[in-house]
């Protein structure tokens, strides 16, 4: 190859690199066209998957669902237990509040653009694109669910539009919390009177109807206050870098 061509090569190479990532109209249908096919390609080796544990693990995995089913069982039955009793003591007391929620389990197709780790297409069933929803990783905050043009598009903590309601520290001082492109979190709009500081836990106040009340963010690295209110650096829990799956709240009441 002459130094020529391969100049020429190294040109048409950069500039298409460039146009995919620069540019929407090229973006939008090439990274759809790829999320079609990895979402067949999840189905595809998660069959193949439970093939190969049906026919050469099938005794072990066998034993093992049976005694994570006999886990599962008994604590869904103490929380169905809780739930009862609270409801009828909300019921006692004229209360229309319910212990109802609904969470379902969504996959993870791809980036939305090239780069960007901090937000997802997620393949999610029967989904209402009018809302907002809470993503959970293994119990932590992960991120909020927006509708893209219709589609499920995950925003996680780091995304500086990824934007929910939180409590901090023992006082459970009030305050939005949300991305800003680092490793860490901002949460702002904490009222000047609080007592906050380093190592207070931030959670969920559920006062957004996107989360629980409760759910675990992180914990403050460091506070400012300015013009009546306080602002703080929060060390989110959830760092995962490479999401496979998430645990969408559909309904937290």
């Amino acid at each position: 190859m002459t130094k020529g061509l391969f100049s020429f090569f190294s040109i048409f190479i950069a500039l298409l690199l460039g146009a995919l990532y620069y540019t929407d109209i090229i973006q939008t249908p090439f990274i759809s066209a790829l999320n079609s096919i990895k979402s067949n390609y999840h189905t595809s080796t998660e069959f193949i998957q439970k093939q190969v544990v049906r026919y050469f693990f099938q005794a072990a995995h066998i034993a093992e669902l049976e005694e994570k089913l006999e886990k599962y069982e008994n604590n869904h039955l103490v929380m169905q237990q809780l739930a009862s009793e609270v409801n009828d003591l909300l019921a006692q007391n004229s209360s229309s509040f319910k212990t109802n929620p609904e969470v379902e389990l969504v996959r993870t197709i791809s980036y939305q653009k090239f780069g960007d780790q901090n937000r997802v297409w997620l393949e999610i069933n029967d989904y209402n694109s009018s809302r907002v929803y809470g993503l959970t990783y293994k119990e932590l905050v992960a991120g909020i669910v927006i509708s893209d043009n219709g589609r499920a598009l995950g925003l996680l903590n780091r995304d500086i539009k990824s934007s929910y309601a939180v409590y901090v520290g023992d006082e459970k001082a009030p305050g939005i919390a949300h991305g800003n492109s680092a490793q860490n979190l901002i949460v702002n709009f904490i009222p000047a009177w609080f007592m906050i500081k380093e190592g207070d836990e931030v959670i969920t106040s559920g006062l957004d109807e996107i989360f629980f009340k409760g759910l675990k963010v992180g914990t403050v690295l460091s506070v400012t206050k300015s013009q009546g209110y306080q602002s703080a650096v929060v060390e989110p829990y959830y760092k995962a870098n490479n999401p496979n799956y998430f645990y969408m709240i559909k309904k937290t009441k």
